[in-house]
């Protein structure tokens, strides 16, 4: 799951940087924004941030679709259908532990993954049971953990991304102070500004609602960890007779 959401992240910059390859750092030509009305305007926003702008937009897309992934997959009944969590129960309450262990192993989940771990040694007792739930349970969480990660990537990489894009605009800002000498007006500082302003906009935009997400999602998947953890555990107590 990883290699495939990098997978995908990495098309989507590529694409990114193809659509926009014919017009790099197009904020040298780019059209000072109207903003005599007081207002910003998607419109202003698309035509001043320039390759940057556009490649923050492309992330943006990337960021809320991998917002409603994990919204649709990090739920409890999604992650362990309860049925099946009933249905391991029910046979350890028959001692039918070998069943139950490849009931386990025939779906594999973030549930079924510990418990088969656990029921693999019970022939050890309970303790050595225990110790090898909560080990598996520790790589079944970092894995989940992975996936609310490239969230946090995305906010951080955004912000980023909108301060290369100041460096550029105030870059070409002052290459035009160079140019024209005493004879620049604040007209010929605008293309630059005006990018190197948007672009940090662009990255903020991107950052704070992804900066919450990954704090949602890490805390639901501690939630969720800890609530299966103790299912778990409640179906083990019998292994201390």
């Amino acid at each position: 799951m990883r290699t495939r959401t990098f997978g995908w992240l990495a098309l989507l910059f590529v694409v990114a940087f193809i659509s926009v390859a014919g017009s790099a750092f197009a904020a040298d030509a780019a059209p000072v924004a109207d903003l005599a009305s007081g207002s910003l305007t998607m419109e202003d926003i698309l035509r001043d941030g320039g390759t940057v702008g556009w490649i923050i937009i492309v992330l943006s897309v990337a960021t809320v679709a991998l917002i409603i992934e994990c919204g649709v997959n990090i739920r409890r009944d999604k992650i362990c259908r309860p049925e099946l969590i009933d249905e391991i129960e029910a046979l350890l309450e028959e001692d039918e532990v070998q069943e139950a262990l490849e009931l386990c192993e025939s779906e594999p989940n973030f549930f079924t993954n510990m418990m088969a771990a656990g029921l693999s040694r019970a022939n050890f007792g309970y303790d050595d049971i225990k110790s090898s739930i909560e080990n598996r349970g520790a790589v079944e969480v970092t894995k989940m953990q992975q996936k609310v990660g490239w969230i946090l990537w995305l906010s951080n990489i955004g912000p980023l991304l909108g301060l290369f894009g100041t460096v550029v605009g105030m870059i070409v800002a002052f290459k035009t102070i160079k140019a024209l000498g005493a004879a620049v007006t604040p007209t010929d500082l605008a293309t630059g500004i005006s990018a190197a302003l948007v672009t940090t906009f662009d990255g903020l935009v991107v950052s704070m609602p992804a900066v919450t997400a990954y704090q949602y999602f890490r805390d639901k998947v501690t939630k969720i960890a800890i609530d299966l953890g103790g299912v778990a555990e409640d179906m083990i107590q019998r292994f201390r007779k």
